[in-house]
């Protein structure tokens, strides 16, 4: 028995029920006639025999998962699980290894950079493919098997305290991590059916509607057209978009607190809401304020929808365009990619550092401030009316600083293999915040299919990186993990 049997055997099963997901897609290619059948049907067989060849092979292995053991299967879950849905990709649509992994990661990681073009054209299967698994990756396949895994067998929060983003990952919800799991999974459908609703009733055709409310309420992107949302040149389609992408960018936490105590003062309590919103309607006023004094949009009334749903997608990680904001002056493009680096809650859909740990961190430099001025002067670091530990702090500022360090490395890294810098800084930012599109050649009106393959595996990496919070996979990496 190998010394991670428990985890491969947990693997195992994760495969299992992730095949599940593929009846989807291949129902509706069956429906559809759109010539995939084939695609989905061998990889729903390979997929299904490698889970089960995993599971039997390690099944006797019924030792509890050590924290260890929850970082190396939170990590060959969001490495193992896109070679498995990048397959559709490369036996349907004939793309490369590379391509076809980049997509499913950006896929399951709700990042929305895309290497694909004519996407209206595509077979239905395949799009729908594409925003199920940014639906599934969306709050995170570790919660939804948390919720399912002990009923196999298998203890599940080092998995949930691995996955979970933010800083305090130990504050649960309820007694039990599987209602913690259960009860995040419960509100996320349902605000999913809300908004299939809404857009159907906008006029979405009901695949459209379930296509983008399944990257709507995961904050991932992806569409089905090639001109984004702004296909559908509705402003009430965007309306629509901007109030659950708004509300998929709060804690999730907060929102099942709000359901279950039947109070939405919960939300005046949460320490990141406010902020969160305050900023980003603030961020939209001022950018349309700046537009339409440069002369970018000449009606005041179009330069604010189209500023604020443009940095609201953009800052909650959504990644949506209805405009080539890439012709807009470039303190706009910048600005937004500034607020997708901190912007959402911890807890939600989200990518980024999280407002938490941007909030930290100002509370910390205003103590150093503090502290210079007067040295003998007690000064705690609070939110939301709590104190916060030093280790929170201590391991927040570590995070600030690998965060850094990992953007400035992977830009040099793209700008060595020749890449203009603008380029390469933005698509590591869109990456590792798990955005979508930068700015110059990956910008809103091109994709990462200009990227070399070399380049396309960094961006790849960078999404990984910024969907399990950096440390999860640096931890992994290191030589003390594998140390018996």
């Amino acid at each position: 028995m190998t010394r991670f049997a428990s985890v491969h055997r947990a693997l195992g099963m994760i495969l299992m029920l992730f095949g599940l997901a593929l009846l989807a897609p291949l129902v509706v290619s069956h429906i559809a006639d759109d010539g995939a059948q084939r695609a989905y049907d061998l990889v729903f067989l390979l997929t299904e025999l490698c889970g089960t060849f995993l599971w039997y092979r390690y099944r006797h292995s019924t030792r509890d998962l050590s924290v260890r053991d929850g970082f190396l299967l939170v990590v060959l879950v969001w490495t193992v699980l896109p070679a498995f849905s990048a397959l559709p990709f490369m036996i349907q649509l004939g793309m490369s290894h590379t391509d076809a992994y980049f997509e499913a990661v950006s896929a399951l990681t709700a990042s929305g950079g895309t290497v694909m073009s004519g996407l209206d054209s595509l077979p239905h299967s395949i799009n729908l493919w594409r925003h199920l698994m940014q639906w599934l990756g969306g709050m995170g396949l570790i919660v939804l098997v948390v919720a399912i895994l002990p009923m196999l067998g298998i203890g599940g929060r080092q998995m949930l305290a691995a996955e979970i983003p933010g800083p305090m990952k130990d504050n649960r919800l309820t007694p039990r991590v599987t209602q913690t799991a259960k009860g995040l999974w419960l509100i996320y459908v349902a605000m999913t059916i809300a908004c299939i609703l809404a857009y159907a009733w906008a006029g979405m055709s009901w695949f459209d509607a379930f296509c983008h409310a399944f990257s709507t309420v995961s904050l991932g992107g992806f569409s089905t057209h090639d001109a984004s949302l702004g296909h559908f040149a509705s402003p009430t389609i965007e309306w629509i978009c901007l109030a659950f992408m708004f509300f998929s960018g709060v804690n999730y936490a907060t929102h099942f607190l709000a359901l279950t105590g039947r109070s939405l003062f919960v939300y005046g309590r949460d320490p990141e809401a406010g902020w969160f919103v305050g900023i980003l309607l603030a961020s939209g006023f001022v950018l349309a304020n700046y537009l339409w004094k440069e002369g970018s949009i000449a009606d005041m009334d179009e330069a604010f929808r189209l500023a604020l749903f443009n940095v609201v997608s953009v800052a909650t990680t959504t990644g949506y365009s209805t405009i080539d904001y890439g012709q807009w002056p470039m303190f706009a493009g910048l600005w937004m990619l500034f607020l997708c680096s901190f912007s959402t809650s911890a807890g939600s859909t989200g990518g980024g550092i999280k407002m938490m740990r941007a909030l930290l961190l100002y509370k910390q430099v205003y103590r150093e401030l503090v502290r210079a001025m007067h040295p003998s002067a007690v000064y705690n670091v609070r939110l939301g009316g709590a104190t916060a530990p030093q280790s929170v702090l201590f391991a927040v500022l570590a995070f600030a600083f690998i965060y850094m360090v990992s953007i400035v490395t992977m830009t040099l890294t793209l700008a060595f293999t020749g890449l203009d810098i603008v380029t390469a800084f933005s698509a590591v930012v869109a990456s590792i915040n798990n955005t979508g599109p930068g700015l110059g050649l990956v910008g809103p009106a091109s994709n990462f299919s200009v990227l070399g393959d070399f380049q396309t595996w960094v961006c790849t990496f960078a999404m990984l990186l910024g969907r399990l919070e950096i440390f999860t996979l640096l931890v992994v990496l290191t030589p003390a993990f594998w140390r018996k």
